[in-house]
């Protein structure tokens, strides 16, 4: 049973609280899929998650890369940092060899959908960001679907 929660992210200040809130929950083999159309904060939103993890330099968009990879230590879990905006298709996915990045890690899925999604997987916290009614100026919004591994992490 998946339960969904709508969290207002007014400005950067928040988009940062929330991504601390994901990363003091996140355990080895969680999957974050953020979804969401293009300048709706995915990326602002993996950055502040990886951070939190205790990454202290750039995170870059993997857009063109498509795979990043972030270890622990100095992290306190590895990440695997995923766009998936560049493939035409989920069978790339092997070409990437995703699954051996994943091993042992947490992966940040941009765009899910392209890689045929992961919310299937009971570890999988989906969050679909949107910019708020009022305008992006305004701030995003947040609905998260946490899959069965994450009901009890949740608030």
């Amino acid at each position: 049973m998946t339960r969904t929660t709508r969290h207002e992210l007014p400005d950067l200040a928040a988009m940062t609280a929330f991504g601390v809130t994901i990363a003091a929950r996140l355990r080895e083999g969680d999957v974050v899929a953020l979804d969401g159309g293009l300048g709706a904060g995915k990326t602002t939103l993996a950055r502040a998650i990886i951070a939190a993890l205790g990454h202290s330099g750039e995170v870059p968009s993997p857009t063109f890369t498509i795979v990043e990879r972030y270890d622990a230590p100095p992290l306190r879990l590895p990440i695997v940092h995923a766009d998936f905006y560049r493939l035409d298709t989920p069978d790339e996915l092997r070409e990437l060899g995703l699954e051996d990045y994943r091993e042992g890690a947490v992966l940040i899925a941009e765009w899910p959908a392209k890689a045929g999604g992961f919310a299937h997987e009971p570890a999988c916290l989906s969050l679909t960001l949107e910019n708020a009614p009022e305008g992006p100026d305004k701030g995003r919004i947040a609905i998260a679907a946490p899959g069965p591994d994450w009901l009890s992490r949740w608030p």
